[in-house]
């Protein structure tokens, strides 16, 4: 078609005519033969066409400067995150950060940094990951070196994440407290206390390096406990190992994603310092304080967390009478759930699958494409005739009697939460009903927003996860750890 023109051949008639002009002669008239006349159509339209053109060239460049303008204007109207420098300045002041601190620790210590640790993943992939690193480093006697939670290892401390800045980092600490970030052992446990990176390199000038793929490539199918012995015994002869930033990581998804595998380590991981002493932040349990109203009724006999001893670690969160939690994914997990999990016949994750929860994942292995899309839909993505379905199915449990207030955790739009809100009120008469949205949170608060979300539902009287969902498991983990009776935590 030739008024369909290519960017090239459109700036090229732009330019002067060209010499094979099209020619057209006057046709005889009835005197006779008139003297050929030639007309250059060309040169008669040819200026019209230019001037048109260059309008529209014009206007083009117009547009794409004030697009370029309002993205600019847009994205330097957004407030820029927090930095969390005080949580910074916290960790590199850690009392054990002194080389002349007797063994275990200072000089003579034995260290162990995980380089190739996670980044550019969610909170739950993150925190599983983080929880068996600090654990290998306690079962091999050595003090655990901690980083940031790490979206991007770039130079910038900031990063895009849907066209909006976040911290390129956080520090752990502005999410967690305990032995995991460098807090005390319990009385009688001389295990080293935890340092950072920066010191690790002060302290270990020499560390030896040792490849992820070196130890677990001749593994075939390791549990962790076979990983954990085989990591001991390879770092055994060195006092400072830095595992090398290369893939695979020491524990990877394949591990987390297999029960079998995982959880072989249960009876002594969820008995050791690593677990039971783990607290959330300040700042999150602030969150958790100052909103309590919103997500639960305040009862003057449960004093507020800032003022329960740290040193009782998981204890401090006793479940709240009558508070139901769910844990609702949407956005991208929409794709993640049918062109990865249902693709390839993925069940749920190592910590979403303890062999006492009531409900477990089962694939038959005759099922239609059909009948799997439903399957995949009702417990990894469920709409809202689903979820308050299922609500009612675990509201008429034993677990269920008394519930009285929901919470929903959940990255959904504001505008579909309302909907989901509605259809629950229409189903039963509950007390109240909040969501993630309705939470008052500092801008400091705003960016480990998940970690108050996990923290309501690791204290609600039931919960209800994805079990599909790392940060579902790392919620029913902690309960488990903190001896929550297995059927008061449900999967969609």
């Amino acid at each position: 078609m030739t008024s369909l023109l290519t960017p090239a051949r459109w700036l090229v008639d732009l330019l002067p005519l060209r010499a094979q002009a099209a020619r057209y002669e006057l046709l005889p008239t009835a005197a006779g033969p008139s003297k050929p006349q030639v007309y250059s159509f060309q040169r008669v339209c040819h200026p019209i066409l230019v001037r048109r053109r260059v309008r529209t060239l014009l206007l083009c460049c117009v547009l794409l400067l004030v697009g370029g303008l309002a993205g600019c204007i847009y994205v330097l109207s957004i407030p820029l995150p927090p930095l969390y420098s005080r949580f910074h300045e916290a960790e590199l002041a850690l009392p054990q950060h002194n080389v002349s601190l007797p063994f275990p620790e200072g000089r003579e210590g034995r260290y162990l940094w995980v380089a190739n640790h996670a980044s550019k993943c969610g909170w739950g992939n993150a925190m599983q990951e983080l929880f068996l690193n600090a654990y290998l480093a306690y079962r091999s006697n050595r003090a655990f070196v901690f980083d940031n939670y790490t979206w991007s290892r770039g130079e910038s401390d900031y990063s895009l994440y849907n066209l909006k800045p976040i911290p390129s980092r956080i520090p752990l600490t502005a999410l967690i407290r305990g032995p995991i970030v460098g807090g005390e052992f319990p009385a009688g446990d001389h295990a080293p206390r935890a340092v950072v990176p920066e010191y690790f390199y002060e302290v270990c000038r020499n560390s030896t390096v040792i490849g992820s793929y070196a130890v677990n490539g001749p593994l075939v199918d390791p549990t962790a406990e076979t990983l954990i012995q085989t990591w001991t015994e390879r770092m055994a002869p060195h006092r400072c190992v830095e595992v090398e930033f290369s893939p695979p990581e020491v524990f990877d998804e394949h591990l987390f994603g297999d029960a079998s595998r995982l959880l072989d380590i249960w009876p002594h991981f969820s008995k050791s310092p690593i677990v039971q002493n783990f607290s959330w932040s300040t700042l999150v349990e602030l969150a958790f304080d100052t909103n309590r109203h919103i997500f639960s009724p305040e009862s003057p006999l449960d004093p507020p967390l800032s003022s329960v001893p740290v040193s009782k670690g998981l204890a401090r969160y006793t479940p709240i009478p009558g508070l139901l939690a769910l844990h609702i994914r949407r956005g991208d997990f929409k794709e993640h759930c049918y062109d990865v999990l249902a693709s390839r016949s993925i069940g749920y994750t190592g910590f979403n699958s303890f062999p006492s929860l009531p409900d477990h994942w089962d694939l038959p292995q005759d099922i239609s494409d059909h009948d799997r899309t439903a399957l995949y839909t009702r417990h990894c993505f469920p709409d809202i005739e689903m979820i308050v379905q299922r609500v009612e199915e675990i509201r008429t449990t034993p677990a269920g009697r008394g519930l009285s207030h929901v919470y929903v955790m959940t990255n959904a739009s504001p505008s579909w939460v309302s909907k989901l809100k509605a259809a629950l009120r229409e189903k039963h008469g509950w007390a109240n009903i909040a969501s993630s949205r309705d939470m008052f949170l500092t801008p400091e608060q705003k960016y480990v927003a998940q970690a108050v979300d996990m923290l309501i539902a690791q204290r609600a009287q039931v919960f209800i996860g994805n079990g599909f969902s790392t940060l579902s498991g790392m919620v029913v983990m902690l309960r488990m750890a903190n001896e929550v009776p297995p059927h008061a935590t449900r999967h969609w």
